[in-house]
């Protein structure tokens, strides 16, 4: 099952009210923009809000890292989704945001779950309809969340992966930080990457306008990168975000959709054993 829809799709479901539509956006490094207020100004009509800083461990150091079960079910059943809901994860255009929602679902266990192929720019250039104002208050739904643990990784499993070189790392911070070029927009970090691991910067598996790249090409990008198509994957980056991109594009390639390193170089710049090369 792809893990994306399109525009058309979704605007058909809306129709029959098929989905929940969850607006996820996030700033990234160097975005200003308020997501909450441009959601008041223009959202897909039906969704509601996901807060990825609201689904977050609130007592962690980390920025927006993995809540607990309890947490995300709790709050994901009062946004109305119950286990057979299918869900569908949006942005206001910066991709990555909602592909973290869709993996943060993933995590734990839901399985009807997709990401708008080109976010709201898409929705709006196929010239759908818009809603302003607040979003409408659901039902809340009972819902147990369920952990697929091999879907995330922590510190200590990613020293144990690069001192043993035991799956392929994925980082997809852009070449300059990768290899210590340039400073880290957080400040305090080491510049570099983790020894053994790849870089792919998350925009590679895009188009130009948002859209991901057809399938078989981003197997191809895969493959010519030099990545196993047997031993699953881990995904990095600045702090768990854009990483989640990576993951969308394997599990739209064909290869397992792999893990994220939650706290991603956030967590490992500052870590003073963890070991950074700027090799190339």
């Amino acid at each position: 099952m792809s893990p994306l829809i399109s525009a058309q799709t979704l605007a058909a479901g809306l129709e029959k009210r098929t989905f929940c539509i969850l607006d996820a956006t996030a700033l990234l490094p160097g975005e200003t923009s308020n997501p909450d207020d441009a959601f008041l100004k223009a959202h897909i009509p039906g969704s509601l809000r996901f807060d990825i800083d609201l689904f977050s461990d609130p007592e962690s150091t980390q920025p927006h890292t993995v809540p607990s079960a309890a947490r995300f079910g709790r709050l994901f059943g009062a946004l109305g989704i119950s286990r057979a809901t299918p869900v569908v994860f949006y942005d206001q255009g910066n991709t990555a945001s909602a592909c973290r929602g869709w993996w943060l679902a993933r995590l734990f266990g839901h399985e009807q779950v997709f990401v708008l192929d080109g976010g709201l720019p898409a929705w709006q250039r196929d010239h759908h309809p818009t809603a302003t104002g607040p979003a409408h208050q659901p039902t809340a739904q009972p819902y147990t969340a369920r952990t697929h643990f091999s879907r995330v990784k922590g510190l200590g499993d990613m020293l144990d992966i690069v001192s043993g070189s035991v799956q392929p790392i994925l980082d997809a911070r852009s070449a300059a930080r990768f290899y210590g070029e340039v400073a880290e927009p957080r400040p305090g970090l080491a510049s570099g990457h983790m020894p053994g691991a790849f870089n792919l910067p998350y925009k590679t598996l895009l188009t130009e306008n948002g859209h991901f790249l057809p399938a078989e090409r981003i197997r191809n990008i895969f493959l010519e990168l030099g990545l196993p198509q047997t031993t699953p994957a881990v995904t990095t980056c600045g702090s768990g975000m854009t990483a989640s991109v990576l993951n969308v594009g394997l599990a739209l390639a064909g290869f397992d959709e792999g893990a994220l390193y939650d706290g991603s170089w956030a967590e490992w710049g500052a870590t003073p054993d963890a070991p950074v090369t700027k090799g190339r």
